[in-house]
C-alpha cells in the first residue's frame, strides 16, 4: 500500500511521528517520507537518529500548519498524510485558547483544503478521547477538527481525497503522558495525583500506528476509528511505577475530567463494532446507513457509551510494567533517565558524542 508512495506526517518529530517513521522504514519501501514540523531543534535531533545519508527517502520540512502556503509546498506530489500536529496540553489551552484554535482548528482546515487542491489520496488525522463530550478547550478544538476531517469527504467528492480520523487515549511511553512525569518525580519520594478515582484509557504507540494503517486500508473516508484498549486508574499507575512513594492528592486541574469517554451516548446511533475497534460512521449524507461502509460491523446497543471507568478491559500493574520495559528496549529516541537525569548513551551515535556523554557523566563538563 505504501510502497513507492510519498507520505507526509505533520508533527512528525513527536513520539508518534518518530515511531511511525521507523515502522514505515522497516515495513515498506516508500518513495518519500516528509517530516513536517515547526521545531528546528526536534528536526535536528530526529535527523541525527534518522540521517538522510542512510535513509535517502526522508525529507525534513520546517513549517507550521497555520501557514497554508508552506503546507501546499510540502504537500506537492504527496499521496498519503498522517496529521499528528496539534497543541495538546489541557491547562495551557484554558489560558491560551486563541493559539489552540489557530493550530487545532484553522490548521486542520488549512490541511484539508491543501490536500483536496493538490490531489492527496488519503489523510488520517489523529484525535483524542477528550474530543468526545468535551469540557475543556483542547477537547473542543479536537472535536471541531474531527468534524472538519469527516466533512472534508463531502468537499473532495467521490474520487477525491479520503479523510478519516483515529481517536484514542493516553499513549504509553509518549512524552505527553503522565508516566515520564511520574518517573521524574519519584526521586522526591512524592507523586502528585489529581484524584484517586481518576481513570484513563491506555494505548501503546505501536497499537496506535496499527490503527492508522488499518484506516489507510479502507477505500472510503469519514470514519472515526476507536480502538478497544484497556483502562487503568491513575493512582494504580503511580503505585506500579513507584510503589515506594507517598501519594499526594492535589485536586483536578482546570478543564480536566475525572474519566475519559471515547464514544458518547449521542454517537451510539452511528457506531458499529468490529473485532478490535469501533467506528463512528458519518451522520452526514446518511453514510452511517451505507452497507458498503458498515461491511461486517455490528451496530452497538442504544445508549452505548465507551468510557474509561466502565471499560471491560483493565490494565494490570505487571502488564503496564512489561509494556514499559518493551517500549524502552525498542525505543531509540532521546530520553531522560529518571535516576541520573542525564541523556542516555543510546542516543549518541558518533565517537565525539559518546566522549562528550562520558565526560558529562563523569562531571568533567
Amino acid at each position: 500500500m505504501l510502497n513507492n508512495k510519498s507520505i507526509l506526517i505533520t508533527g512528525g518529530t513527536g513520539s508518534f511521528g518518530k515511531r511511525f517513521v521507523r515502522r514505515i522504514l522497516n515495513q515498506y519501501k516508500p518513495k518519500k517520507i516528509i517530516v513536517f514540523s515547526r521545531d528546528e531543534l526536534k528536526q535536528f535531533e530526529m535527523a541525527k537518529e534518522f540521517p538522510v545519508e542512510k535513509y535517502s527517502c526522508l525529507r525534513y520540512f520546517i513549517g507550521d500548519i497555520r501557514d497554508q502556503s508552506r503546507l501546499r509546498r510540502a504537500l506537492n506530489g504527496v499521496d498519503f498524510v498522517v496529521h499528528a500536529a496539534a497543541l495538546k496540553q489541557v491547562p495551557a489551552a484554558e489560558y491560551n485558547p486563541f493559539e489552540f484554535i489557530k493550530t487545532n482548528v484553522i490548521g486542520a482546515q488549512n490541511l484539508i483544503d491543501a490536500c483536496i487542491d493538490l490531489g492527496v489520496k488519503k489523510v488520517i488525522a489523529l484525535s483524542t478521547d477528550k474530543a468526545s463530550n468535551p469540557i475543556n478547550l483542547y477537547g473542543a478544538t479536537k472535536l471541531c477538527s474531527d468534524k472538519l476531517f469527516v466533512a472534508g469527504n463531502s468537499y473532495s467528492g467521490v474520487n477525491g481525497t479520503k479523510f478519516s480520523v483515529v481517536r484514542y487515549g493516553n499513549v504509553l511511553g509518549s512524552r505527553g503522558s503522565v508516566i515520564p512525569f511520574f518517573l521524574k518525580s519519584k526521586k522526591s519520594g512524592i507523586l502528585p495525583i489529581t484524584d484517586a478515582r481518576m481513570t484513563r484509557f491506555w494505548i501503546t504507540l505501536d497499537q496506535g500506528i496499527d490503527l492508522v494503517l488499518k484506516a489507510f486500508e479502507v477505500n472510503f473516508g469519514g470514519g472515526i476509528y476507536v480502538p478497544k484498549i484497556p483502562s487503568m486508574k491513575i493512582i494504580d499507575v503511580a503505585h506500579a511505577i513507584a510503589p515506594e512513594c507517598e501519594i499526594k492528592i492535589i485536586g483536578i486541574r482546570p478543564g480536566e475530567k475525572l474519566h475519559e469517554c471515547m464514544i458518547g451516548e449521542d454517537d451510539a446511533d452511528y457506531t458499529y463494532e468490529y473485532n478490535d475497534y469501533y467506528v463512528i460512521h458519518p451522520a452526514i449524507h446518511n453514510w452511517y446507513l451505507d452497507t458498503n461502509r458498515i461491511n461486517e460491523g455490528i451496530k452497538v446497543k442504544e445508549g452505548f457509551r465507551y468510557s474509561s471507568e466502565i471499560n471491560e478491559k483493565w490494565l494490570k500493574s505487571d502488564e503496564l510494567l512489561e509494556i514499559l520495559s518493551l517500549h524502552e528496549q525498542k525505543d531509540e529516541e532521546l530520553v531522560i533517565s529518571a535516576e541520573t537525569n542525564v541523556y542516555t548513551q543510546n542516543y549518541f551515535t558518533s565517537i565525539e558524542d559518546k566522549q562528550i556523554f562520558s565526560n558529562f557523566e563523569n562531571n568533567k563538563l
